[in-house]
């Protein structure tokens, strides 16, 4: 695997790593890359959240907590300078292969230091019944990529404070419940970071690629979309029912609808899923004009759905818009 290297050691926004891995998807000529990360106390939201349904807002702007979206799905994650973050970067179109291999990748790499970790769920990595790994996907035309946190020393009160909206914890049962989901690395090896950081390198790049100064600034060009405030904070979507909903193995759902007369004229669909297809355009646009109940919805939409939101079952979905 080529490791992609930067020319210098400066730690950049976290927004620049998101456009790197696209930068390599479309520009390096290698069938896997991979590199490695840290960025100053941020949190990252998945392309489907809303972000004040995961984010605590005021917090993160009391603690200069940096807020960024990404265009993979899955679930919001707190990262700073005592956390790493993985990308891959693969030629392998296949979503459900990639993913699976990418996850045996680390699990098979912290093996060898010794540490009993196990893949679990849709895309977490474990410590016995605790997180150290949490990671998501996407795909651009030729390529999928694959990033994820390795939680070694990471700071516990942030990440509470940071992805607990201020209507539901306290802050102190914020972190007693994050030490009994989440687990750190530095708990199960003798490595400090760095050295961590170089084991990994080591074990699983053969080869390396330094990017320029002429590719960092393409990176920059491609970096201003993610730090633009509609990418941020979205579009506020106009609608007239909320429906919410926890579907097993698939994800949270929020569906926003605007209806009319009983006829949905749009959906905006939110949460952690994955997709691994065209949400807007494959799915949510069939749904226009069509009447807001279960046998017109069953009619218009194709048998199979699982081919844009990983796991998701046609009955579900409608389950979803209609109860």
């Amino acid at each position: 695997m080529l490791h992609i290297a930067l020319p210098d050691k400066q730690v950049r926004r976290l927004s620049f790593y998101l456009a790197m891995e696209e930068y390599v998807a479309r520009h390096v000529e290698a069938e896997d890359c991979f590199f490695m990360w840290q960025v100053e106390p941020s949190v990252i939201f998945g392309r489907n959240q809303l972000i004040e349904n995961e984010v605590n807002l005021d917090f993160c702007r009391r603690h200069h907590i940096r807020m960024y979206r990404r265009k993979s799905g899955g679930g919001c994650v707190y990262a700073d300078m005592n956390n790493v973050m993985f990308s891959y970067v693969t030629s392998e179109e296949q979503v459900g292969f990639t993913f699976n291999r990418y996850i045996n990748m680390v699990v098979m790499t912290l093996h060898k230091l010794g540490v009993d970790a196990s893949p679990s769920g849709r895309n977490d990595v474990m410590i016995g019944n605790r997180k150290v790994s949490g990671n998501a996907f996407y795909k651009i035309p030729g390529h999928s990529i694959v990033h994820g946190t390795m939680l070694y020393d990471t700071d516990m009160l942030n990440m509470a404070g940071a992805l607990t909206p201020p209507t539901e914890k306290l802050l102190s049962k914020g972190v007693q419940s994050i030490h009994q989901h989440i687990d750190v690395l530095k708990n199960h090896i003798n490595l400090g970071l760095g050295e961590f950081m170089e084991f990994v390198l080591k074990e699983l790049c053969h080869d390396e690629l330094t990017l320029t100064q002429d590719d960092i600034r393409q990176i920059e060009l491609l970096e201003q979309e993610y730090l633009s405030d509609e990418f941020i904070y979205g579009k506020n979507p106009r609608y007239t029912i909320i429906k919410k909903r926890r579907i097993e193995g698939v994800g949270e759902f929020e569906a926003r609808i605007e209806v009319k007369n009983g006829i949905i004229k749009s959906v905006n669909l939110m949460g952690d899923f994955f997709l691994v297809g065209d949400l807007d355009n494959g799915l949510l646009k069939k749904l226009r004009n069509v009447p807001l109940e279960a046998g017109a919805l069953n009619h218009i939409l194709p048998d199979r759905i699982d081919d844009i939101i990983l796991n998701l079952m046609k009955t579900d979905f409608i389950d979803l818009l209609t109860t």
